[in-house]
């Protein structure tokens, strides 16, 4: 196991860091291997395209919490990022993995030990995955550190089986919510009556879900058939040397940013998916046809637009499109800008954090709905996850069809947006449908 020197080393407010890193091909690679063992940080990240990249150790480390986290985190960021020294092709470049609270103020409380309000991880080594191959990269903070390693992580990587059997389930012995039907259509109804007194025009209320399992989960093989699952859906996975481990297959996309160019989506309005390409469309037209699924996107819609335009030089809003999943059909609809002068992607994650798709409208009156109403730590759920690198470009997913895992327990989130016309059953139904893409890959 790489323990070598770098591990657990931070970067503080006022502390700087040298990072050397080195990259190599790989022709073939035990790629799952990186994620092996539980007493070093390690991360996964993959998007729809392809794009995939796993890590482990600590090279540097970023934290923050309170209302000025993301500029206190770009601050530590930029100081351990000047002093990089990058021997490699730039998509094999080091990042910084994380993500945020969905409140400023949450602190680390189980689930969530390790999980701050706002925390990033440069990883001593990592494997990443494109169009343009396979590369291995190493960091350290010598040049003899970071070239050992990724030395002896080459040989390792190359000399095990490129394949492993992931089909082994869990299993779940039980399961116990925070939230019982008749307590949630109590909390809905005090909702309505916020939005009819004008107080509020949306909020997303959440519910979270423990399943106790009967063996200890494999998080990798789990993401994993997530993935082959829900293709079109990102995976991550976020584990500390202390504590669990966060991990999703959301479907949406905070943002992305490389250069000038960003794209994000308004992903908001859900249906089930039917049995036949029939029955799948006729749900589809229910949606697109009913006001009230059209007020809830539109409003995600308008939102993510004006948060952007302070930004942008361009702006286009796509028309808007179906995203289907699985077990569950969005309304989608694509938006992208091009940017005014020199950004940092945490500037944006800022600005859209939190969409109305996870938090309502007004943004204030939802957050103080949603603390009023939750009887749990939202913690990293439906916050922003992903990645971003010297140049302050990056990529966020929002931390959706996602859970916590700890020992042989793994705590689940999903919830839905309240509107005028909003019923309490149905939008029970629409959570508990959220629940099972994670639920069926336990059982």
């Amino acid at each position: 196991m790489d323990r070598s020197s770098g591990e657990g080393r931070l970067t503080g407010e006022t502390e700087s860091v040298d990072l050397i890193s080195r990259s190599r091909e790989l022709e073939t690679a035990a790629f799952g291997a990186v994620l092996e063992g539980d007493t070093e940080s390690r991360m996964q990240w993959a998007t729809p395209d392809g794009h995939e990249i796993v890590g482990r150790g600590v090279a540097a480390r970023f934290t923050a919490t309170g209302a000025d986290r993301f500029d206190r985190i770009r601050t530590q960021a930029r100081r351990a990022f000047d002093g990089l020294t990058h021997d490699g092709p730039d998509h094999a470049r080091p990042r910084a993995f994380g993500g945020f609270s969905f409140h400023d103020g949450h602190k680390a409380a189980p689930p969530w030990i390790g999980f701050g309000a706002a925390s990033f991880v440069v990883p001593q080594l990592f494997v990443t995955r494109t169009d343009d191959g396979t590369w291995l990269t190493a960091v350290g903070h010598r040049v003899d550190e970071a070239e050992d390693r990724l030395e002896r992580w080459h040989d390792r990587l190359t000399d095990l089986p490129v394949t492993r059997n992931d089909e082994t389930t869990p299993g779940v012995a039980a399961t116990r919510r925070t939230t019982s039907q008749a307590t949630w259509t109590e909390q809905v109804e005090a909702a309505l009556e916020r939005i009819d007194d004008g107080r509020l025009t949306k909020v997303v209320l959440a519910q979270s879900l423990s399943v106790d399992l009967e063996d200890p989960i494999d998080v990798p093989a789990t993401l994993e058939r997530l993935r082959r699952r829900y293709p079109n859906c990102y995976g991550f996975q976020i584990g500390h040397d202390a504590g669990g481990t966060f991990f999703g297959a959301p479907p949406e996309r905070l943002v992305s940013k490389r250069g000038a160019h960003v794209e994000t989506e308004a992903l908001a309005g859900s249906v089930p998916r039917g049995d036949t390409p029939a029955e799948d469309e006729a749900h589809v037209e229910r949606m697109r046809a009913d006001a009230k699924f059209q007020h809830e996107h539109g409003l995600v819609v308008d939102a993510i637009r004006e948060q952007l335009a302070p930004f942008a030089r361009e702006l286009s809003v796509s028309k808007q499109t179906i995203r289907r999943l699985a077990t569950i059909q969005h309304l989608r609809t694509p938006i992208e800008a091009t940017l005014e002068g020199d950004r940092h992607v945490l500037e944006l994650v800022e600005a859209l954090h939190p969409t109305p798709a996870v938090g309502g409208v007004p943004p204030e009156a939802a957050w103080e709905t949603i603390r009023d109403t939750e009887p749990f730590d939202r913690g990293w759920y439906a916050a922003p996850v992903g990645w971003f690198d010297a140049a302050g470009d990056g990529e966020f997913a929002v931390g959706l069809r996602s859970g916590v895992a700890t020992g042989e327990t793994v705590t689940l989130f999903a919830g839905n947006g309240i509107v005028a016309d909003s019923d309490p059953d149905e939008e029970w139904d629409e959570v508990q449908l959220k629940f099972r893409p994670i639920l069926d890959e336990l059982r």
